[in-house]
């Protein structure tokens, strides 16, 4: 199973540069489950003053899930552990809300809709494709259930439920 979910990320993801001809960056993970259904997709674009996030989801559970980058470009099924924690490249705790956070990957929740559908829109502040696309690329993860905004190391919003690998040319 990890190897098709694997299989489907690489084949369908994709990745643009240069939108608009002023040296903007983005990229695309192409979300999953752990079975390979394909459930949204996330972009992430440089902006001035971080990297603009933007999830798509379709086909997920209603209610609100936790959405963070995580500091792996890896998402092996069933679990999505590989992709590691959210990305924190200046060790602050964990949620929007906490006085010591937030990691750099730490964003709103994803609230989807009783049709399965949900967006979310949000800029990381101070966020560079530099730290995205380390030597081990990042994940775009969704979790189980909300993200209190709160607790050290991921809010307490449960199991990984869908996974991209960020992607860009």
């Amino acid at each position: 199973m990890a190897t098709t979910a694997v299989g489907a990320l690489m084949l369908g993801a994709c990745a643009m540069t240069g939108a608009g001809g002023g040296g903007d960056q983005s990229a695309v993970a192409d979300l999953i489950t752990a079975n390979g259904q394909s459930v949204g997709r996330a972009t992430a674009t440089q902006m001035g003053d971080g990297i603009q996030l933007m999830v798509e989801g379709r086909n997920m559970p209603p209610g609100a899930h936790g959405a963070h980058v995580h500091t792996v470009g890896r998402c092996d099924a069933p679990t999505f552990e590989s992709a590691g924690g959210h990305w924190n490249p200046t060790t602050r705790k964990h949620g929007l809300e906490n006085p010591a956070g937030p990691h750099a990957g730490d964003a709103p929740n994803l609230d989807v809709a009783s049709d399965g559908s949900g967006t979310l829109t949000y800029t990381l502040p101070g966020g560079t494709f530099d730290g995205l696309f380390d030597a081990d690329g990042s994940a775009m993860m969704i979790h189980a259930g909300p993200d209190d905004m709160m607790t050290d190391p991921s809010g307490n919003s449960g199991g990984r439920i869908a996974c991209g690998i960020f992607r860009r040319a």
